[in-house]
């Protein structure tokens, strides 16, 4: 019963009672406005709610009310409904007298109340189906009582029909209950319905006023009418005065000349000549003409003015007719006054009816807390019919049991003997296992020795393996060897010609120097690429991965394309990840100005990668190649601009297009390369673009299985731009210009590429430790050092290493002569080279020899002169103003110097450019104003002091190069230097790391102090000057210690990204 209750009530709503002048109006109960609510609803309702307060109801005055032109019922079930209603309640003497009790109460406070407490009723209020819906409704609950009595007596359970008693009393209390408040809301249905016809009242007066106006202004428009006629008829009149007035002129001008043309030709008859006579009749005539043309235009001006004449005077018949209308609408807008008075007096009986509506809602609070008792009672009727209907599904699981059991007992007879059937079957196969048991035993004496045999085989086979597991992996083959392979493998995938899949797993027997995929290359050298394809095809099987595998996007790589030390980073700590067993490759644009020629086996795939840019799509070709044998990928972009031909690395007034367009291009590349990359490493601000691009754009079309680490090299150059040009690699500027995205930091209409990378990173890194604690300060930070705080939880400073193999002076063979810590002759023999290569003084070797170049710092000394060198980028930063009081220090001191470089700021170059012409005839002194590379490494190897008085140095390879050569370093505290210098005379650091000389304060009596120890320690104490140089040329400033920190990072962020994928 409760059941269909429900069901009735939700698909339906309450049901209302109207006459025949009386409106439907319908309330929405499930709106915000706490209107009354069906049984159903309210019950849901009253399960959301925890207060347990009453409904308060809104106020709302007359002009907030909706009107509704469709308030007629909704077909004659509606008007029927009524009296099926009250039939139905007549039914039930107790329902009877609990409605006449309701309706009395009701009565008592109608009287009296206004209508401001309640609540708008618009077109969809108090939905009230149909008299057969609600004769329905009575029909369920009967038959739903004896449904539910028929089946507790077939149940036999005295608590089930106590249970049904009860449930059957709550239905019959509720059913009164609902039909009672129907009643009620058919009464105040009637009030409203009267309210909304005083409201349409209003509305037809307001409809009158406007017509009022209306027919005032066609008043107004009128009247305007009228004087302009009045004014055109004046007009008319005069020009019809003065067309009298000519013609009147012309008759007179007429008879004149006629009189004067009679009186000329007899006075001039006799006297004068006819030749004189016809000329003047020959001047009259003309005379005539033109008086006649005169004539004939006024008399087309008289015919005008009379037609004008004659519009006036329809004009005068026509105001007669405009006064008649005129006076008309004086008439109906005294009688629209009139309507609008007795409007008035209807709205001030409004008041009543508010006074009424006010009582009214207090009526419809009463009337909810009935029907919240109602709803309690309807709850309760619902738990009693949930536990009947789950005692009576246990009475039905208990005579399924009994069934069930009845059928055991049929089926433990049969079960009986079936037991002696296999009984007597089992006697049968006794007998005859005792007949196969010889059987058996010749079949165990041949399994004896087939197992012997089996033995001697599974021993051959292990010893083959340990001897294939002695053979190991293959050591003895370059890494150029295998990056080629691993490029051949990547080229056949990008064309089309092998699965990702097998890619993978070549890739991975590549990585583990397999001998068989080495034996299968040596072997298919002479074969064609089909054939070759089938070898290693056949090579393919499942294996798992066991290294990493790196790709590093960068715009530098050293020595192909080196700016400065982000170019090193590069290749270093490439190289060190390769020798520790990861797969590393490297990404580069394909720039017109590389070193071309130390790039081995540089050919173009046969395939075209498209890229997203400014809307559009552009190709890009794809070159690969080995780089001191790391594999390389070279991205040349088909755009017209010709982003990567332009004769220089960096400076161009678009290169923030250039590497973003450049960035995607190579996420473009990883995902058609079907690549599974574990680290995605990019550097600086030039490709910090991949770190958001990836994320946003590339980890949803499947290149998701990367971890992001950036390396800032120096947060100087941050890559901002206008937020606009973000858009052009594809990136959403409104979601990204925000101030914990790519917003910058200073600037809120400009965007910031490295903060982009820091935020979208998961590992940032830079060059140093102490660098990392600089930049998170605001002098440091360059304005992100509030963004590096808040991501401190990923920022770690490594300090950079530096290519051990590369910078060797004991194989170096651009130097004058290859040496070691062991052998330091030949460092005074590259000293005295370079002297004579300058040109400065040889007889004196007391004199120390001081050198400065643009991007390195070095300092030169024999036994008895000191010779220090400097190269270095003459900026700010590199602290030029203490390279220069170096000069004078150095000559002052005794020394000779040597500098080498140039400056971008012109200013600083000029500057130089003075210093050197005035000591251009001086033999201690040489400036060498550009950049030389084996210049570079004649002066590390031959300076003693090597001078790095940096304003601040985010990590400095110069020093650990110049300790690798013998040359002692002096350098400020500041950055990488600070992790890399410590001073001899510091008795904080122990003496095994102690190299060089260092001090603070970054002015000239700071960076006297270091040089004049330095200066003193290499005159007074030789010996312990040269085992200061062998310990700094044995110091390990190699990528190994710096590969394994990164090595670390590495794990631990894939490991963690793939714990989270199994969660």
């Amino acid at each position: 019963m409760a059941a269909k209750l429900n069901s009735c009530f939700l698909s339906h709503g309450l049901i209302g009672l109207n006459t025949k002048h009386s409106n439907l109006c319908s309330a929405d109960f499930s709106r915000n406005h706490h209107r009354l609510l069906p049984a159903s609803c309210k019950i849901r309702q009253r399960n959301l709610s925890s207060q347990p307060k009453k409904r308060q109801v809104k106020k709302t005055s007359p002009k907030k009310l909706r009107i509704d032109a469709n308030l007629e019922p909704d077909g004659e079930a509606d008007v029927e409904f009524g009296n099926a209603l009250i039939n139905g309640v007549s039914s039930s003497k107790q329902e009877s007298i609990h409605q006449n009790d309701l309706n009395n109460e009701v009565n008592k406070e109608v009287n009296g109340n206004n209508l401001d407490n309640f609540p708008m009723l618009d077109n969809k209020t108090l939905m009230l189906p149909s008299p057969r819906h609600n004769s329905a409704i009575i029909t369920q609950l009967d038959s739903t009582k004896m449904s539910h009595t028929d089946d507790i007596g077939v149940n036999h359970n005295s608590l089930a029909s106590s249970l049904c008693v009860s449930c059957n009393n709550t239905h019959i209390t509720l059913h009164m209950n609902i039909l009672s408040l129907m009643l009620v809301f058919g009464h105040i249905l009637d009030v409203l319905l009267l309210n909304q016809a005083r409201i349409r009242a209003l509305e037809d007066l307001e409809k009158i006023l406007q017509e009022k106006e209306a027919l005032q202004r066609q008043i107004n428009a009128l009247e305007l009418k009228v004087a302009e006629t009045d004014a055109k008829i004046k007009v008319a009149a005069e020009e019809k005065i003065q067309v009298e007035l000519l013609q009147d002129q012309l008759e007179k001008l007429r008879k004149e000349s006629s009189k004067s043309d009679a009186e000329e030709v007899q006075e001039t008859s006799g006297n004068e000549d006819p030749h004189l006579l016809n000329s003047d009749l020959y001047s009259l005539s003309k005379d005539l003409d033109s008086l006649k043309a005169e004539n004939v235009s006024l008399k087309d001006n008289i015919i005008s003015l009379r037609a004008e004449l004659s519009n006036v005077s329809i004009t005068d018949e026509r105001v007669p007719s405009q006064e008649k209308e005129r006076s008309y609408l004086l008439s109906t807008v005294k009688d629209l006054e009139c309507k609008l008075a007795t409007s008035q007096e209807d709205v001030t009986k409004l008041s009543t009816l508010q006074y009424e509506y006010n009582n009214l809602s207090e009526k419809v609070q009463k009337l909810q807390a009935l029907l919240d008792n109602a709803t309690k009672q309807a709850e309760h009727a619902i738990l009693v019919l949930q536990q009947n209907q789950e005692l009576r599904k246990k009475v039905e699981k208990l005579e399924e049991s009994l069934s069930e059991a009845n059928d055991f007992r049929m089926s433990t007879e049969k079960m009986q003997q079936y037991n002696e059937l296999m009984q007597q079957k089992v006697k049968l196969l006794e007998e005859r296992l005792e007949r196969s048991d010889e059987e058996i035993n010749s079949y165990i004496h041949m399994y004896q020795e087939s197992m012997k045999e089996f033995q001697d085989t599974l021993n051959h086979l292990k010893q083959e393996n340990e001897e294939r597991a002695t053979e190991g992996p293959v050591n003895d083959m370059p890494w150029e060897f295998w990056s080629q392979m691993l490029l051949m493998i990547d080229g056949w995938l990008l064309e089309k010609k092998l699965s990702s899949n097998d890619a993978d797993m070549l890739r991975e027997m590549v990585w583990k120097r397999d001998r068989s995929v080495c034996d299968v290359y040596l072997e298919c050298k002479e074969m064609t690429e089909r054939e070759m394809l089938a070898k290693f095809l056949s090579l393919t099987s499942a294996s798992t991965r066991s290294a990493l595998h790196v790709i590093h996007i960068a715009a530098e790589m050293a020595p192909v394309a080196k700016v400065g030390g982000l170019g090193d980073v590069v290749t270093g700590l490439g190289k060190a990840l390769q020798k520790k067993g990861h797969l590393v490759e490297i990404i580069l644009p394909k720039y017109d100005c590389m070193q071309y020629d130390l790039i081995h086996n540089l050919r173009a795939l046969d395939v075209e990668v498209e890229s997203y840019f400014d809307g559009q799509l552009y190709k890009n070709k794809i070159w690969i190649g080995t780089v001191e044998g790391l594999p390389v990928y070279f991205v040349e972009p088909y755009h017209p601009d010709k982003f990567f031909w332009r004769g220089q690395f960096y400076g161009e007034n678009d290169d923030f297009k250039r590497f973003s367009f450049f960035s995607r291009a190579a996420l473009e590349l990883l995902l058609q390369a079907g690549k599974k990359p574990d680290i995605i490493h990019c550097h600086d601000w030039q490709t910090a673009f991949v770190a958001p691009l990836y994320w946003d754009l590339y980890a949803s079309k499947g290149l998701n299985s990367a971890r992001i680490c950036f390396t800032c090299h120096n947060f100087e150059y941050q890559g901002t731009a206008p937020a606009p040009e973000l858009a052009s690699c594809g990136l959403d500027v409104y979601q990204l210009n925000r101030p914990d995205r790519m917003q910058d930091n200073s600037a809120h209409d400009r965007i910031n590429a490295v903060k982009g990378a820091v935020v979208f990173s998961n590992i940032v890194t830079t060059v140093s430790p102490t660098y990392a604690q600089e930049v998170r300060s605001p002098e440091g930070g360059r304005g992100l050092h509030s963004t590096l705080n808040s991501h401190s939880k990923k920022f770690i400073g490594i300090l950079n290493g530096i290519d051990t193999d590369t910078w060797n002076p004991s194989t170096d063979s651009r130097i004058e002569v290859q040496y070691n810590s062991s052998d330091l002759q030949g460092k005074a023999a590259n000293k005295q080279a370079l002297r004579r290569r300058l040109g400065l003084l040889l007889s004196d070797s007391t004199r120390p020899l001081v050198a400065c170049q643009q991007f390195l710092i070095a300092a030169i000394s024999s036994f008895l002169v000191e010779q220090i060198g400097c190269i270095t980028r003459l900026v700010p930063q590199k602290g030029v103003h203490l390279i220069r009081h170096a000069i004078y220090r150095t000559i002052e001191l005794g020394g000779q110097f040597v500098l080498l470089g140039s400056s971008p700021v012109h200013h600083i170059q000029r500057e130089f450019e003075g210093i050197a012409s005035q000591f251009q005839n001086d033999d201690n002194v040489r400036l060498i104003l550009k950049y030389d590379e084996l210049l570079s490494r004649s002066i590390y190897a031959a300076s003693d002091i090597f001078i790095i008085p940096s304003i601040f140095e985010p990590c400095g390879l110069t020093q650990m190069i110049a300790m690798r050569y013998g040359a002692i370093p002096i350098a400020r505290k500041t950055g990488g230097l600070n992790d890399s210098v410590f001073d001899v005379d510091d008795e904080t650091i122990p003496p095994e790391f102690r190299n060089g000389f260092t001090f603070l304060s970054p002015d000239e009596q700071g960076f006297n102090g270091a040089l004049d120890r330095a200066i003193q320690y290499y005159k007074n104490d030789r010996e312990s000057w040269e085992h200061l140089v062998q310990k700094v040329m044995n110091m390990d400033f190699s990528w190994e210690s710096s590969a394994e920190q990164y090595e670390e990072l590495y794990v631990k962020s894939v490991t963690r990204a793939r714990a989270a994928k199994r969660a």
